[in-house]
């Protein structure tokens, strides 16, 4: 296999596994799970498909966030690729029957940005080459996972709990924009003042920080699920309020 092909594709499959490990009490149809991914790696498409349609006609939608890193961050990034893989995600799984306990949520979820993760992955590594690739596999996959599984956390919590439906499946899309959009802030923050040398030190400080507070939200989100049944555990349960099993404390 091609070194940077294989570089693009790995930690996709780890992180893929990953998650699909983890979902030990029923697994998901792995056809369902392919059509899902395939269907995040439409999602990239349609971004680089918009860009060049932008490109031809001369209209640039977006072109006033060029200038701030934030505008940019949201507009160019966050908003369209986490909308995107929020719709497919709502139109592939929402009314589907294998939807059927919470944590299938994460997973579909994780599926869906993946899918978009591996040929931007791709993209990406085969025009900067084996040292973006690294750095890729470290940071930007990864992050595509975390905001993944914010996303699907709040999509199970919006099925399952009738009552606050609306609010969660708006927090499903707004709280992965949020956390995508301040995720590429800080790397074109980084980007751009970086070569100060005291204004560096800070901003990789804090890009750190975002970081392990990410994975700490994200695995905190995993583990809390019966692996079991596959129920959500409330704060503070040892036993799971559906299968009634002792599970480790969150």
């Amino acid at each position: 296999m091609d070194p940077l092909l294989m570089i693009s594709v790995l930690p996709v499959i780890i992180l893929l596994g990953y998650i699909y490990l983890n979902d030990k009490n029923e697994r998901e149809p792995f056809g369902l799970l392919l059509k899902v991914f395939f269907c995040g790696c439409l999602v990239a498409v349609l971004i680089l498909l918009w860009s060049f349609i932008e490109g031809i006609i001369g209209i640039h939608l977006t072109e006033f966030a060029e200038d701030s890193a934030v505008l940019k961050s949201f507009f160019q990034a966050a908003i369209p690729e986490e909308g995107l893989k929020f719709l497919f995600l709502y139109w592939l799984i929402w009314n589907n029957k294998e939807f059927n306990e919470h944590f299938d949520g994460i997973v579909y979820a994780v599926f869906v940005s993946m899918g978009f993760a591996c040929v931007e992955n791709i993209l990406y590594v085969f025009s900067g080459g084996f040292e973006t690739g690294i750095v890729r596999a470290v940071l930007a996959v990864p992050g595509h996972f975390l905001f993944a599984v914010i996303m699907g956390y709040f999509f199970s919590r919006a099925r399952f709990t009738p009552m606050h439906r609306g609010r969660l499946l708006w927090m499903a899309f707004l709280c992965p924009v949020l956390a995508h959009g301040l995720y590429d802030t800080l790397c074109f923050t980084m980007e751009m003042y970086g070569e100060m040398s005291g204004l560096s030190y800070v901003l990789s400080v804090l890009f750190i920080a975002f970081n392990v507070k990410l994975w700490q939200i994200g695995l905190k989100a995993i583990r809390n699920h019966c692996h079991i049944c596959g129920a959500k555990i409330p704060k503070g349960e040892i036993n799971c309020p559906c299968c009634k099993q002792l599970v480790e404390e969150i």
